[in-house]
């Protein structure tokens, strides 16, 4: 099993070579940061996911250091910020604002930026309004409105984005890690009592090896 998870993560030859990690090859010389173990590969597991799901920029140089300062596996940590990829990015984010305006009781309205197509777009009277206001006002005014409509969307969007996201990527992060730990320990209890089974069918088959 250990083999077979090796061979799925990236390589410490890939991992040292990359540039966002540089400046953490002083401190990935321990050994537990590369071991395969039950504990290290569900943290590092967890890490990973947490950090792909919470933060959109950075994930890998934020995975490894608490992988490092945690000692969880590096290359699994570094591998499951995957989790979100041009394929998932869209509907995670779009899930996220919807659950975080849901835990926030956030009452959308006409005015108020809304998400939509995994993207997030002024509604139709706000467009509108910030046309006019472009074609109306001086450069100097442009950029208040800009201002403006980047706090009115970094408050009404952006706060259900991050309390969405925060929750997802934690319930993400406890379950990986919770599945990993299980899923070994079966795992683990299930070749056990294969290798009982086995010995006892030997015992049967020859009795007079018995001790």
């Amino acid at each position: 099993m250990k083999a077979r998870v090796q061979s799925l993560l990236p390589s410490r030859e890939r991992l040292h070579g990359m540039r966002w990690l540089r400046w953490l090859a002083p401190y990935l010389h321990h050994p537990r940061l590369w071991h395969i173990n039950r504990k290290g590969l569900a943290l590092g597991l967890a890490l990973g996911v947490f950090f792909g799901l919470l933060i959109p920029v950075a994930q890998i140089p934020a995975s490894a250091t608490f992988a490092v300062l945690l000692r969880a596996n590096v290359p699994a940590a570094v591998a499951s910020t995957l989790v979100t990829n041009p394929v998932t990015f869209g509907p995670v984010y779009f899930g996220a604002y919807k659950l975080g305006e849901w835990v926030l009781q956030a009452q959308p309205n006409a005015a108020s930026p809304h998400i939509g197509d995994g993207a997030i777009v002024l509604s139709a009277p706000q467009a509108d309004a910030g046309a006019a206001a472009d074609r109306s006002a001086a450069p100097d005014s442009a950029g208040r409105t800009w201002l403006a409509n980047f706090w009115h969307w970094a408050t009404d969007v952006g706060k259900p984005l991050v309390v969405g996201l925060a929750i997802v990527a934690s319930l993400a992060g406890v379950l990986v890690y919770l599945v990993v730990n299980g899923v070994w320990i079966l795992k683990v209890r299930w070749a056990r009592r294969r290798r009982q089974r086995q010995r006892l069918n030997y015992t049967r088959a020859h009795p007079e090896r018995r001790a």
